[in-house]
């Protein structure tokens, strides 16, 4: 009892750091573009099938993906089953598939919460399941349509697009509570948080703009407008070591660079259309835009732009993953030959 007592004393006496503070605040921007589009790329990607591995459930659509690296475990939604499939990387077979998801959208894994978040559009809840023993552990209410998932890890709290809602909803990972409701002036689409500033942002996809939220305050603190040659945006990744952000115009088809150290864009590039997920591989410098049209664009990430390599096709190849360790990238199809799978492919041209 004592020795609780004084560890009890010892933790209240420890002065609590602050986290360090978002650092893309500032006055509202435009992001410009008067430069050219180059043609689209006609070669083909540089990815040759490994496999297509059968997965559970009915020949039906999948959405977005989860991958934690070090289990090898990759969380896959199975929108149009109500199912969240997980596909060991590291033994190539499915280890389970969970019932309880209507209508599936994102996914996120947070291993340092040991829980994977998805959202189930279906009730209108986000399920936060164990991530080990594949148990739902809670259901939180509250968001219309629940889509993207991103997490701040200093302040523990995850981040949700409520699409139709056109909100962020934040939720405390420690009690699985709603904390905070962002209002955003438009639609919501994905949700990513920046470790470069620390900062949440949300594609406003119905403004074409970017909302900069600070994790801290849940407030948005900055609005990036972005060029109508990336319109609708949706779907984006951020590469926070060389401060860009690839955000993928719905509308446009298009992907545009966006420098996060001066919040204008360096490129815009032809991308397939309908655009929606994109997966990056840091380690080899590759980005992935799958796109409803059944086309990912693959690119190269050199000296701060990107380099068009190819095309490659695959029937409604909107989501993709990509196992930073082994390079191999995840496609899941609804239907080849009538049944789901997950196909998986390996760059053609590293070693």
């Amino acid at each position: 009892m004592l020795t609780r007592t004084l560890t009890a004393f010892v933790l209240a006496a420890t002065p609590q750091v602050p986290a360090p503070p978002c650092t893309l605040a500032g006055p509202p921007v435009e992001a410009r573009w008067s430069g050219t589009i180059p043609p689209a790329s006609t070669a083909e990607a540089p990815l040759r099938v490994v496999a297509d591995v059968p997965l559970p459930g009915s020949a039906s659509r999948f959405d977005y993906q989860s991958l934690e690296p070090a289990s090898g475990r990759l969380f896959i939604s199975h929108m149009g089953a109500g199912q969240l499939v997980v596909f060991d990387v590291h033994a190539g077979r499915v280890i389970g598939n969970l019932d309880g998801f209507p209508t599936v959208t994102g996914v996120l894994a947070v291993p340092g919460e040991h829980r994977a978040y998805a959202s189930a559009t279906g009730d209108h809840t986000v399920v936060v399941v164990d991530d080990s023993t594949f148990e739902i552990v809670a259901r939180v209410p509250g968001p219309r349509f629940p889509d993207g998932i991103a997490y701040a890890p200093e302040q523990r709290r995850v981040f949700v697009s409520d699409e139709s809602g056109r909100r962020d909803f934040v939720i405390d990972a420690t009690t699985n509570t709603v904390v905070a409701q962002i209002e955003l002036g438009g639609e919501a689409g994905n949700t990513q948080y920046d470790a470069g500033s620390r900062c949440v942002i949300v594609a406003v996809q119905t403004a074409t703009q970017l909302a900069v939220i600070d994790p801290a305050t849940a407030t948005i603190v900055r609005r990036v407008t972005l060029d109508q040659a990336v319109r609708y945006p949706h779907g984006f990744y951020i590469d926070a070591r060389h401060r860009l952000a690839f955000i993928s115009g719905q509308e446009s088809g298009t992907l545009g660079v966006l420098d996060l150290r001066t919040l204008q864009l360096r490129q815009v590039l032809p991308i397939g259309g309908d655009p929606d997920v994109l997966a990056f591989d840091p380690s080899l410098g590759r980005l992935y835009v799958a796109a409803e049209s059944g086309v990912v664009a693959v690119f190269a990430e050199r000296d701060g732009s990107l380099v068009q390599l190819g095309w490659y096709r695959a029937p409604k190849a909107h989501s993709v993953a990509v196992d930073p360790a082994t390079h191999r990238v995840y496609l899941p199809l609804a239907t080849v030959s009538g049944h789901p799978v997950l196909r998986v492919l390996t760059p053609s041209d590293s070693h």
